[in-house]
């Protein structure tokens, strides 16, 4: 996986800051080439809005020996080298892009199928800032829209790396043309959203007093906004998102008191940290064509410069989407910028060149609907929409392609626990004795079972006569301390050297029945060279307990993120409260065993573990 992430960096740095081939005034310059897997999608996007090619002088050609079809793009450049994207989904092979000529100027594209592809599928659709080629048969809706929000921390749409990358594409084909011409354009019957997997590749920092600009390629998409303690500082993660190794992990100073970090958080999720005391001003400005973001202080609005035309929204529209969930739709005359930010209680969307509306085609719009109590007024500087929801609403936002509309969605919190949540079920264990003393939080906090991996006769791993069960003890022991502290009621599987059974470490949670199970190990390899920290979970509502800790950790500990796993360990497995186990470190690698043993990384971990318990437990309020 290592030498394909590389791979896929190098492939994106070529592509994007390699000089471009000699252009004839007019040529569409396309910057973007991607192809979305699991949406079976061919995007060629370009920033130049004019001289778009016209899709229905597109023509497909179909040849054999190999099975391929292949289009060419008239007068376009492709900028950077030519593209070998290899993977199989859906009958397609392979897709290469090149230049194929520069006199005239043309890009093409060849798709090498299975023998028995049905071609009919293949569909164009003409976009504002170029277009794309559907290669599987769903239907989409116009304006083509990308998600550029959610609450959500992951999705089964997040792209991962499924395909290995190469630029030695085969150095010339001698293609011979089809006279018969692939000329199948009609109309598409535009009935529901097709979502692109976003794609974002940062590589550019701008940072300024109280607000940094992040460059990048493609679309950016955030996704809900962590705050941690001890410094003060607001976590921005963007999934499906690379960034440039050259920027990663520096600090830039934001003005007198703040300061800001960028890091590949995960092989597809980049995260920005901001240290600042202002944690709740911070927000998101987006671009009219969503490459540039600006995470700045609201304060600062007036100091942002914005160019291009003014917008002014042209219409509204409501969309129920089923009972839970519903979308606001606002539709502007020209590209709209605009800043988002989501509290407990609202989602407000800042229209930041946005001055006229109909006050009353709004208000018709909006009434008897889930929108009903959302206000729409003019602010120090654009407008303002504030949309009041319940605390845990899932809210997403979508941007049209052409920068003209903008959707906000929100799915209503479910009020049967039962319809979301698997059935869990506790295999019979044997009759364990449960301690007696079971004890409660106080000031209404939450109930947590610590458990402390391996013990007594069973060491866990060990290195150098450093034995896991003393590293665990003493890091759960530090984390039921501060978490009494704050209130907690805190069972801990084991207090001492004694072995407990995996069973009757869940018997033990399961009498409790806490609110969260922790479980804390430290990894080993046969392998010295493999170190950092991970964190498992087994069952889906165990999700924002894990990315809540091990965002913690990974923020709060100087080591290797690993990233989150769902793993079928057996205590996260049986116990029916959300659980995780978190492997702290490597104690087969030489350097991070060094570091383990020392009370300093065992207290920082045990502080980190207790920061993500907050803050899991604030969002889940």
């Amino acid at each position: 996986m290592k030498k394909y992430i590389l791979t896929l960096i190098t492939l994106f740095l070529m592509l994007f800051t390699q000089t471009l081939p000699t252009m004839a005034e007019g040529s569409f310059k396309i910057t973007s080439a991607n192809f979305d897997i699991s949406g079976g999608i061919i995007s060629l996007t370009s920033a130049n809005l004019s001289d778009l090619p016209n899709v229905s002088d597109i023509k497909l050609v179909k040849l054999s020996n190999p099975t391929r079809t292949y289009f060419d793009v008239p007068n376009s450049v492709l900028a950077g080298n030519k593209k070998d994207w290899i993977f199989s989904t859906d009958g397609i092979k392979e897709v290469k892009i090149s230049q194929f000529s520069t006199s005239p100027d043309i890009v093409r594209v060849v798709l090498y199928h299975d023998d028995n592809y049905d071609v009919s599928k293949l569909r164009f659709v003409q976009l504002k800032n170029g277009f794309f080629i559907r290669t599987k048969n769903n239907s989409i809706q116009n304006p083509f829209m990308q998600n550029i929000y959610r609450d959500d921390h992951s999705s089964s749409n997040d792209f991962y790396e499924y395909m290995t990358v190469s630029t030695n594409a085969n150095p010339s084909e001698t293609i011979a043309r089809i006279d018969q011409a692939f000329s199948n354009h009609t109309p598409l019957n535009y009935s529901q959203e097709l979502r692109l997997n976003t794609k974002y590749y940062i590589d550019r920092i701008t940072p300024s007093s109280d607000m940094v600009t992040i460059g990048g390629i493609g679309s950016a998409a955030i996704e809900k906004p962590m705050i941690l303690s001890n410094p003060t500082r607001i976590v921005f993660d963007f999934p499906n998102t690379m960034v440039n190794r050259q920027i990663r992990n520096k600090e830039y100073s934001l003005g007198m008191t703040d300061t800001m970090r960028i890091g590949q958080f995960s092989v597809n999720k980049a995260r920005i940290v901001i240290t600042t005391p202002y944690v709740t001003k911070y927000v998101p400005v987006y671009s009219r064509d969503n490459q540039t973001v600006v995470l700045t202080n609201t304060d600062n609005f007036g100091k942002l410069t914005i160019s291009g035309s003014a917008s002014n929204l042209t219409s509204f529209l409501h969309t129920k989407i089923d009972n839970l969930s519903s979308a606001l739709t606002l539709n502007f005359d020209k590209p709209v910028v605009h800043g988002f930010d989501r509290t407990n209680s609202e989602v407000i969307i800042y229209l930041l060149n946005t001055s006229e509306y109909n006050a009353d085609d709004f208000s018709k719009t909006c009434f008897g609907t889930a929108f009903s109590k959302a206000k729409l007024a003019k602010a120090s500087r654009g407008l303002k929409l504030s949309v009041p929801i319940e605390h845990d609403s899932l809210v997403t936002t979508f941007l049209g392609a052409d920068g003209k509309s903008l959707k906000i969605q929100i799915k209503e919190p479910r009020e049967v626990i039962k319809d979301v949540l698997p059935e869990i079920s506790t295999p019979v264990t044997p009759e364990v004795k449960i301690p007696i003393n079971m004890p409660k939080g106080t000031d209404g906090k939450f109930k947590v079972v610590i458990d402390a991996g391996h013990g007594g006769s069973d060491v866990g791993a060990t290195r150098n006569g450093i034995y896991e069960k003393n590293l665990t003890l003493d890091m759960a022991k530090m984390v039921e301390k501060l978490l009494k502290n704050q209130g907690y009621g805190v069972l801990m599987t084991r207090s001492d050297d004694t072995y407990v059974s995996l069973q009757d470490r869940v018997a033990y949670s399961e009498a409790y029945a806490p609110d969260i199970f922790v479980s804390i190990h430290v990894n080993s390899s046969t392998n010295e060279a493999p170190n950092g920290i991970e964190t498992h979970y087994y069952h889906s509502e165990s999700i924002p307990l894990a990315q809540s800790v091990h965002s913690s950790l990974a923020s709060s500990i100087k080591a290797n993120d690993r990233g989150t796993f769902k793993s079928k360990f057996y205590v996260i497995n049986h116990t029916t409260a959300p659980a995780i186990l978190i492997e702290t470190g490597f104690i087969s690698n030489t350097a991070e065993r060094g570091q383990l043993v020392t009370t300093a990384r065992k207290q920082a971990t045990a502080k980190a573990i207790v920061e993500g318990i907050n803050n899991y437990f604030k969002s889940s309020k």
